[in-house]
């Protein structure tokens, strides 16, 4: 007998192992590990993945359940995934089946479906009532019944079902099914040119439009989509299928790939000639791939000095060995410009995966990839996961970008995961980026307290010697004593103006969407916020709401103050809506497009917009982080910062990080080609070191001060963290439980010796911060506290946590509190 080891979709702790199932001789050839199975448990029938197989079981054999279907003929996840997501389980304290679950695209994330259908000979009951009758009639057509349209067909008859049920005249079953299929198209193939023109012969002169099936058929023998044949004979399908029932045709369904790039051409490219110093930075990465050595590369090129071009050289290196390679890209930069720079390289080779294709078109995708028809995979932080055997390179481009960190179970980050599936396929793994992490710039640089050898490669200068863009610091503060209250500084609508003459375009950057940040009434204070959660309001004044922007609560504009009934109530702060009205005041004439979760949130917005500013159908390309990246547009010249320094203020030690890159990133947009460029930031801390460091581009005195300062605080680089989010309606419940946490883990790094993270000079140290109420205390109805752990060296912290969770697992259970562990967490919110 075979039994199989499966995890059962159970997101739990106390389900989060594997469970032991018989397989049927009838299902044994198709079970492998990665298989997904439909399995019996707790009464219900749920999907599982097998992830191995044994020769005894802990059970008594004769007592084990059977698996009752598998349902893929191809395992959507490899032996080396189901393995890999054992390391994330581990690495992330999540569930296994979370691990392996988020593999998997969206489409077979089974669900389970329940039927009904007539017992055998079973005999028939009193039919008076007309829908009783009806519904009798659709089990006698001798079918299974799906439970959720008999239930919309007839809403109120579930009590009369349930009696049939008990008195055995119906029999219930549960069956697993995907949330969609592949795509199939009704095909016709005809048969050979002679016998087309034997059955015209055979038609009457009476049967016209038969016969224009077959004349065009003689004239284009291929096969073709039976709808596409009625449209070209100017017929309708009934005719074609008049042709097939007389046995002239051969009509059958066919697979086809929905293609999210359907349409669109995609001209060949060829390699580029290297610059000297791209040819150096590219021989090493080479070298590894010819040697097919595990590698780690941190690719540090200024923006515009050719990291594409190396990305997409090593990619047809590892490609002609006859490997695969993934690229990932943030989905903010994943645009139709860079899909393109792929595409035209390596044509129908490569698969696109990101969030903003249909469910379809990313199955249709990860599809092209698990039966082996694409060999190249260019998507965001998921696409690391796709379903290659034989991976020889796995790229990250903008490595340092938060968006690779999931914030929800598993919370992967995409780069450790890379480093890891290229480890066991000994593949190379190139992290590129003008502003590398610190916590991967000091691992290429031999200064980190965890991870393994990084190679630095650099790229200080752009291609062709063109000049990185000149960048002007605006002190809004002296801007106020001149008198200008104006949201442009004076420098900034002076450079907006030549460029309008010059018919030169600018990408002006808010990291703020929506109309004002806040709304406030000015006779008592009174600020509206979300009731749900401890948040301003922001307003938006298209839709002329207040909204929300954690939990996505909207109330309609205020006219008076909500408090005291006062018409004084104000809107305060910008956002992109806000400054786009004030463009067009201050510019009569200018044609603004605004890109930001508002405006690109329908199916291929991005692309419009983008395409618009190309063909020069706008000024100004106005948004939020979005347009700060992966964008090259030639005539480009002007790049506007508003309110640069809005986000230093966060309650997160990356937040000057986050700020020196992200104004680093756009200031990249501008000057990339012939035309010179220019950079103004505005800000009301010219001083700040992330903003003064933008101006000389001087990554290297940002990254000395900032190592220092965290060198200091014991954060990361030289230090990891570990988040525990505690929530719950009741505060007291809160703490209870988050002082309870913090006290054993105490007790148990002192029971192993292990010193506090406060005493300076130990190698190895642990210290627990908390419980505090979080930055956000409050989101959606529950108030939160958090605790950190804090620790250095090579400290198993992440078991210490997940032993405590266990110890403690009835405790939170009882008190209903909820906890979320977030392992080296990016956001401290």
């Amino acid at each position: 007998m075979t039994i199989a080891r499966v995890i059962v979709d159970v997101p739990s702790r106390e389900t989060d192992r594997p469970f032991d199932y018989s397989v049927p001789d009838r299902l044994a050839p198709w079970t492998e590990i990665g298989s997904r199975v439909a399995v019996p448990f707790a009464g219900r029938t749920l999907q599982g993945i097998i992830n191995g197989f044994a020769q005894e079981s802990e059970v008594d054999v004769s007592r084990l359940k059977a698996v009752e279907d598998v349902l893929d003929a191809l395992p959507p996840l490899t032996p080396e995934l189901v393995e890999l997501g054992g390391w994330i389980s581990r690495r992330w304290l999540c569930p296994l089946i979370v691990a392996l679950q988020v593999m998997l695209p969206s489409a077979l994330k089974g669900r389970t479906e329940k039927y009904m259908a007539l017992a055998e000979g079973v005999s028939e009951p009193d039919l008076t009532d007309e829908s009783d009758a009806a519904i009798w009639n659709v089990f006698r057509q001798g079918k299974a019944v799906k439970w959720s349209a008999l239930m919309q067909q007839f809403p109120d008859r579930g009590p009369l079902l349930k009696r049939w049920l008990k008195e055995g005249r119906l029999t219930e079953r549960q069956q697993v099914e995907d949330r969609l299929s592949v795509k199939t198209v009704l095909t016709v193939f005809p048969p050979g040119e002679a016998e087309l023109r034997e059955m015209l012969a055979g038609i009457p002169a009476r049967a016209r439009k038969q016969r224009e099936v077959l004349e065009y058929l003689i004239a284009r023998p291929d096969p073709i989509a039976m709808a596409d044949l009625a449209e070209a004979a100017g017929t309708t399908t009934s005719t074609v299928r008049a042709l097939a029932d007389r046995g002239a045709l051969d009509i059958r369904e066919v697979t086809e790939d929905r293609d999210p790039y359907e349409g669109r051409n995609f001209p060949a490219s060829t390699p580029l000639q290297l610059t000297p110093a791209q040819h150096a930075a590219m021989n090493p990465i080479a070298g590894a791939l010819k040697n097919r050595e595990h590698r780690v590369f941190l690719l540090h090129g200024v923006t515009g000095s050719g990291k594409t071009e190396i990305y997409l050289q090593a990619i047809q290196q590892t490609l002609s060995q006859g490997r695969e390679a993934i690229v990932l890209v943030p989905e903010i930069a994943l645009t139709p410009q860079m899909v393109e720079r792929f595409k035209s390289r390596f044509g129908e080779r490569v698969a696109v995966l990101h969030s903003r294709l249909s469910h379809g078109e990313r199955y249709d995708e990860w599809r092209k990839i698990r039966e082996g028809r694409a060999q190249v995979a260019v998507g965001a932080r998921s696409a690391v996961f796709a379903p290659f055997g034989n991976i020889g390179l796995i790229v990250i481009d903008e490595e340092h970008e938060t968006s690779y960190k999931q914030e929800e179970s598993p919370k992967y980050h995409a780069r450790d995961v890379a480093v890891e599936r290229a480890r066991s396929h000994g593949a190379a793994v190139v992290l590129g980026s003008a502003t590398p992490s610190l916590e991967s710039y000091a691992a290429a640089h031999g200064d980190l307290s965890h991870g393994g050898e990084v190679r630095y490669i650099s790229l200080p200068e752009r291609v062709a010697d063109r000049p990185l863009p000149a960048v002007h610091i605006v002190d809004m503060r002296e801007e106020l004593k001149m008198g200008n209250r104006a949201m442009f500084s004076r420098p900034l609508t002076d450079a907006l103006r030549d460029r309008l003459e010059k018919r030169e375009q600018t990408v002006l950057l808010l990291n703020r969407r929506g109309y004002a940040t806040f709304v406030m009434c000015r006779s008592c204070g009174y600020t509206c916020t979300c009731p749900h959660c401890d948040i301003s309001l922001t307003y938006h004044r298209g839709s002329q709401n207040l909204r929300c922007h954690y939990c996505g609560y909207a109330e309609a504009e205020p006219k008076v103050c909500p408090s005291c009934q006062s018409p004084h109530i104000r809107f305060f702060g910008t956002g992109t809506q806000k400054v786009e009205e004030a463009l067009a005041a201050a510019f009569p004439g200018i044609r603004v497009i605004r890109m930001d979760v508002d405006t690109t949130s329908e199916k291929g917005s991005h692309e419009k917009w983008l395409t618009m500013f190309r063909n020069q159908e706008a000024d100004v390309l106005l948004g939020t982080q979005m347009v700060a990246k992966g964008l090259d547009f030639p005539r480009v010249t002007l790049v506007g910062v508003l309110a640069a320094d809005a986000a230093l203020r966060l309650p997160d030690f990356r937040a000057s990080e986050r700020t020196f890159q992200l104004l680093t990133q756009v200031a990249g947009r501008a000057g990339r080609h012939e035309l010179p460029g220019e950079v103004v930031v505005q800000t009301y801390d010219p001083e700040h070191i992330s903003v003064a460091s933008v101006q000389g581009h001087d990554y290297g005195g940002f990254v000395r001060h900032e190592l220092a300062v965290r060198h200091a605080l014991g954060y990361p680089p030289y230090g990891r963290l570990i988040s525990l989010t505690f929530s719950h309606e009741s505060v007291p419940m809160l703490i209870s439980i988050g002082e309870t946490f913090a006290k054993r883990m105490k007790e148990r790094a002192h029971s192993l010796g292990i010193p506090s993270a406060a005493m300076p000079g130990d190698s190895e140290a642990m210290d627990v911060l908390g419980p505090v109420p979080s930055p956000i205390p409050r989101l959606k109805d529950r108030s939160r506290f958090q605790c950190m752990v804090k620790y250095r060296g090579t400290l198993d912290a992440s078991a210490l946590t997940a032993e405590v969770l266990r110890d403690m697992s009835d405790a939170v259970k009882r008190s209903g509190v909820q906890i979320s562990v977030d392992v080296d967490p990016q956001m401290m919110l």
